[in-house]
């Protein structure tokens, strides 16, 4: 049965890795942002430096040590067990964060942003190790929920921090409170990493390579061999650039556009985080477990549609005059509610958006080599980041205004949607029947959780009453089925374009030889529908059954038996006989509909 995200925080399996991330992610905001603060309001030794270059600076800096250390930190996960790994990351982050106070002390910058490049390389390191032990601990049908929960904990980890850092440092004492909240956030996580199971090296015989730049392009270049993984990665990547962009902005939106003070920022970011959150939960709610990309092209589009929708409702705006304005303030005037609904919406559609690319990276990643593929992952991500950071400066830099960097943002993403709806129309386009067919039919789907037993190799047999049975099958079933298309029925003009939306095989049920293709296609691991009767029901009974399903379904006594049998029926009313199986006995899923459709 699958875990939801909630009983998954119950389960020892995750839960201490979760805190362990968790902490960690709040830590390294809790320092980057209070060093942010006392470089801009001038807390530590002067420079000769810019305030905004430095801070600008301390971006890249932490940053900078995923593009050096990912290809060994990847090497380094795969080759040794996991949790011990964690646990020896989680003391390092204890001695940087006693640096760290050190530094806070000394009051010296350029010491803190040493301590900082020293926390992107624990992230680093921490990285392909936090992805990569969920399989280990996870079934398939909980990475989703897990990734949800990993996903939305980060964001907010990230909020919960940065607000920290920046209202403990600036209050009394607030060098010792930051400086004692470092140790003891650090020190809780190296005590939550204790409890993380163990999972075996994938790789032992792994030898480093001490060559970053050749492990790098081989770790990118056996990502690419994987379509599934290569594309999660760049959609994963994308995301963080268009996050990062918005992260970016908001503080001169803010300030310049709407005339608000640190609070409006802040109001900023909670919204941001919490959208995250909420797409990410909603998300592993939405596919129950399933790890399938069927809402990432709609996610893309509706994240286009908002963000061009924040380019219109900020153009033309002019910072008051009378002063800086609070978060209450921009909450009284009902204009600013537009603002704050794209903002939350993009959030959201990023939640939706992320979560399954998450999920298919790890579930279709080699084992042997999921670590190094996640850090490749890592160092696209940072690459992508950065190019966005320094395309948004120069666009300021041109005197391009915030809204319009916006309406830059959302064009590119439009580019990305329509190429990610050409990589999958399949799923868009379920997406839309299932939502049409649950509104017209009130369709009602229950025991998937039978089906997702077949395994990989699964022949579904369903009784044939309608001709939108298919299309009722395709909708909703998890994966994408190959369909024994009735050679007649297949060569009628008006059924050739549904056909081009799903698998066809076109098979002649009188034929037993005609199944030898099918057979063929089950044992490369495809799901198959077949309608064993060859025609629809014209007395409302079941018609006349081929033997031809047969013959998929149980190639012969002398061979292993390839395939599971999975019967289905689309009627309440009326079932097929379903034939005695005692290995595989499990109860078939069915599709009801509240209205009977027609029949042709």
């Amino acid at each position: 049965m699958t875990e939801t995200p909630p009983n998954l925080l119950k389960s020892g399996r995750f839960l201490p890795l979760f805190i362990t991330q968790f902490l960690g992610a709040m830590n390294d905001n809790v320092m980057k942002q209070a060093l942010i603060v006392m470089i801009t309001f001038g807390l530590l030794q002067s420079s000769d430096i810019s305030p905004q270059i430095l801070v600008t600076m301390a971006a890249g800096i932490f940053i900078l040590p995923f593009f050096i250390f990912s290809a060994t930190a990847g090497q380094i996960a795969d080759k040794f067990e996991k949790s011990a790994s964690i646990r020896r990351i989680k003391i390092a982050e204890i001695l940087i964060m006693t640096i760290a106070v050190a530094g806070f002390y000394l009051s010296n910058t350029y010491f803190l942003i040493a301590v900082l490049f020293m926390m992107g390389t624990q992230s680093a390191f921490f990285g392909p190790l936090k992805y990569g032990i969920l399989p280990s601990h996870l079934k398939e049908n909980e990475l989703i929920g897990g990734n949800a929960l990993i996903e939305g904990g980060t964001f907010l980890a990230i909020l919960i921090g940065t607000i920290a850092g920046g209202l403990l440092i600036v209050a009394d004492q607030g060098i010792t409170i930051v400086s004692a909240a470092l140790l003891i956030v650090a020190l809780l996580g190296w005590l939550a990493s204790r409890s993380i199971p163990k999972a075996s090296a994938a790789d032992p015989a792994i030898k480093i390579n001490a060559n970053i730049f050749q492990e790098t392009w081989r770790m990118v270049s056996r990502a690419r061999e994987t379509r599934s993984v290569f594309l999660s990665i760049m959609g994963i990547s994308w995301f963080w650039l268009t996050g990062a962009t918005f992260l970016s902005q908001f503080p001169n939106f803010s300030k310049i556009l709407l005339g608000g003070d640190a609070s409006v920022v802040t109001l900023f970011m909670v919204t941001f985080s919490l959208g995250i959150g909420v797409g990410s939960y909603w998300c592993a709610r939405l596919l129950k477990g399933e790890v399938s990309a069927k809402y990432v092209p709609v996610s893309a589009l509706a994240l286009t549609a908002f963000t061009l929708d924040l380019y219109f409702a900020s153009r033309g705006l002019r910072a008051p005059t009378s002063g800086l304005i609070t978060a209450a303030d921009f909450m009284d005037r009902p204009a600013n509610w537009r603002i704050l609904f794209d903002l939350t919406a993009i959030a959201v559609c990023g939640g939706l958006y992320t979560v399954p690319l998450y999920a298919i990276l790890q579930n279709d990643s080699d084992p042997a080599t999921r670590s190094r593929t996640i850090a490749a992952n890592n160092i696209l991500n940072a690459l992508f980041m950065v190019v966005g950071a320094i395309i948004a400066t120069l666009m300021l830099a041109a005197d391009w205004s915030i809204p319009q960097v916006f309406l830059a943002l959302a064009i590119a993403n439009g580019f990305v949607a329509i190429y990610i709806t050409r990589l999958l129309p399949f799923q868009l386009i379920k997406l839309i029947l299932a939502t049409i067919l649950k509104v017209i039919y009130r369709v009602d789907v229950k025991g998937l959780e039978h089906y997702s037993k077949a395994g990989k190799r699964a022949v579904i047999v369903v009784n044939h009453v309608s001709l939108l049975d298919p299309l009722l099958l395709a909708a909703f079933l998890p994966v994408k089925p190959m369909f024994a298309v009735n050679t007649h029925i297949s060569q009628q003009w008006w059924v050739k374009p549904f056909l081009t939306l799903v698998d066809a095989f076109p098979v002649d049920p009188t034929n037993s030889m005609s199944m030898k293709g099918l057979i063929k296609a089950v044992k490369e691991d495809r799901h198959c529908v077949i309608f064993p009767e060859g025609r629809i029901t014209v007395t409302g009974a079941l018609m006349k059954i081929y033997e031809g399903p047969g013959m998929v379904a149980d190639p012969g006594p002398h061979r292993r038996r390839a395939v599971h049998a999975v019967f289905a029926t689309a009627r309440k009313d009326k079932t097929s006989p379903v034939p005695k199986d005692r290995h595989h006995p499990a109860p078939a899923p069915q599709i009801r509909t509240a209205r009977r459709p027609q029949r042709s």
